[in-house]
């Protein structure tokens, strides 16, 4: 058991940011609170701008209150899940407020899937009722008969834009559409909520108990796990992010481009914001010159990324002709950031950018740099110190019992109200990660003297593309099924901009013959783009242990020490 700490034990406490409380207070509150209360507060304030089309707060929570009425009407109720196969788009906020109004449970989707890990998650899930775009509703038609979801409600990318703007993007065919077959339990999204009444039933929450989103990850296994976040979970962690800003300035306008199918961009671009009252400027995708053009005609002030966003802004060509001065703060999650590009991306936009640190079993953030504008409290290299209300420590990595001294590496394991309930349907893996109320992140790290944490590995094979997740053992599971391949293994091969592209080492069958293209269409056609190997390097043999596990480490290392060699 890894022991409670002392207040005197936690030499973050030294540098903590001022204003901001150590521990907090969280209200006892099913999530969707959150809107109620700002819309009765602010109901004029705009909550969302949709490529110049606004959305205030009192419209968006009778939005939501009339989709939570139409889903009541069409028979979910509370506990059964609804799985939002949406981008960023006022009719994902909609429906994801619209079904915690019932009580359901939301599983982001994201559209990058394809069938294959679609039917998985809708099936695994349970899902009952899906929320599509009308361009994804091809790939889920194949899939639907081997789910067990009842209907689906259809959204038009057009619904919530301004209506001379949809018009000519339909007219140039520049927004992607399908045509939707008629079926009876087929539903469009703007017509349910046009026709019924914003008068859903009441239903009681218990905020620490009842799930609010079960969010899928990968696993070490290769199929991803649904963690579950209870209202209390995403509550805190909302709240953690509003009291990190708090004593900052103009964090009133964010631009919400991280997907919120993802639960970074769930919490620190859509649930924060609707906690604090503050205005997204959603983006369907992120595209560098439509985020240029927000920044600067919208004024944002908060932009929480991934490093390959900034990097891709700081290279842009034609950066310099925009003003982004209004951006004030920045924190980067889901991958490490470089150096150079935090280092460039402040000195063009005058903003503070620092690397935070979090989880999706964590709803997702435990660390952050402290938003400092002097930059005496943040280090480079760092995910910075634990949140209000959340401890961390290094323990070893064979028993996780003993804490390691200061500076040696170990896995990192957190505790807080924001981490989750486990995992849905998988009690062995959630006793595996949940121990004595601490979660085993998986991630190798170390604390300095100061209680500043690092990653230094991932205890996992893990690879993290462009803030994405990707998973070895996925991709050497369908490696395996090409008819030429004997042995293989992917791994992370660092890259500038995507932070890791994977990479697949081959050792083809006697007398077996395939070029890289081959493999990698082989692969490719079969996951999602953003899991695609973009490498393949072919070997007569693989590193392995004595009883033939092939060693990733070593291939890692062995790309690292090329890197270097380059230099």
């Amino acid at each position: 058991m890894v022991k409670e700490a002392g207040s005197m034990d936690r030499p973050w406490y030294r540098f903590w940011p001022e204003g901001v409380p150590k521990t907090l207070e969280y209200p006892n509150i099913p999530l969707h609170e959150f809107l109620e209360r700002t819309a009765k507060q602010h109901p004029d304030k705009t909550s969302i701008i949709f490529f110049g089309k606004r959305v205030t707060y009192g419209e968006l929570n009778n939005y939501a209150d009339r989709f939570a009425t139409a889903l009541h009407q069409l028979g979910i109720k509370k506990g059964d899940v609804v799985a939002i196969y949406l981008p960023n788009t006022p009719q994902f906020v909609i429906a994801y407020y619209g079904a915690l109004k019932l009580g359901a449970v939301v599983s982001g989707v994201s559209p990058l899937v394809v069938e294959r890990e679609l039917e998985f998650q809708l099936s695994d899930s349970e899902a009952k009722a899906i929320v599509l775009l009308d361009a994804l509703y091809p790939r889920f038609e194949k899939v639907w008969e081997k789910t067990q979801v009842k209907f689906a409600i259809v959204a038009r990318l057009a619904e919530y834009m301004p209506w001379a703007l949809a018009f000519l993007g339909t007219l140039l065919k520049k927004i992607p559409t399908a045509k939707i077959p008629p079926r009876s339990n087929v539903y469009f999204f703007r017509e349910l909520i046009e026709k019924t009444p914003a008068n859903p039933p009441p239903v009681e929450i218990n905020p620490k108990e009842d799930l609010a989103v079960l969010q899928y990850t990968g696993g070490t296994t290769g199929l991803p796990k649904g963690a579950m976040l209870t209202h209390e979970n995403l509550v805190a962690n909302a709240v953690g992010c509003a009291a990190w800003l708090r004593a900052t300035e103009g964090r009133d306008v964010g631009l919400a481009v991280l997907p919120f199918f993802h639960i970074y961009g769930m919490t620190v671009s859509m649930n924060f914001t609707i906690y604090s009252g503050g205005t997204m400027v959603v983006l369907p995708r992120f595209d560098v010159v439509e985020v240029l053009k927000s920044i600067e005609k919208y004024k944002v002030t908060l932009f929480p990324g991934v490093p390959t966003l900034y990097a891709l802004i700081v290279n842009h060509p034609d950066v310099k002709k925009y003003n982004l001065r209004s951006v004030k703060f920045c924190i980067s999650g889901a991958a490490p950031l470089p150096p150079e590009i935090q280092k460039r991306f402040m000195e063009l936009t005058g903003a503070v950018l620092v690397e935070g640190y979090g989880l999706t079993e964590a709803s997702p953030v435990t660390h952050s740099n402290p938003l400092d504008p002097t930059l005496k409290t943040v280090k480079v290299g760092s995910i910075g110190i634990p949140w209000p209300s959340t401890d961390a420590r290094i323990v070893d990595v064979e028993t996780g019992t003993v804490e390691m001294p200061i500076g040696e590496v170990g896995e990192l394991v957190v505790k807080g109200p924001q981490v989750m309930k486990g995992y849905w349907k998988r009690p062995e893996e959630t006793r595996m990660v949940l121990r004595d109320g601490w979660l085993y992140t998986g991630d190798l790290a170390k604390m300095d003297e100061d209680g500043y944490f690092y990653i230094v590995d991932r205890k996992k094979d893990l690879i993290k593309y462009k803030g994405y997740s990707v998973y070895a053992r996925e991709l050497e599971d369908i490696l395996y099924e090409h008819p030429t391949v004997k042995l293989a293994a992917v791994v992370g091969k660092p890259d500038p901009i995507a932070g890791e592209i994977p990479k697949a080492y081959i050792v083809l069958k006697e007398g077996a013959t395939a070029t890289a293209e081959e493999i990698m269409k082989f692969v490719n056609e079969r996951v999602a783009p953003y899991k695609a190997i973009r490498e393949v390097e072919f070997r007569s043999e693989l590193p392995t242990t004595l009883v033939g596990k092939v060693l990733r480490r070593v291939l890692r290392e062995e790309e690292m020490q090329r890197l270097k060699g380059e230099r």
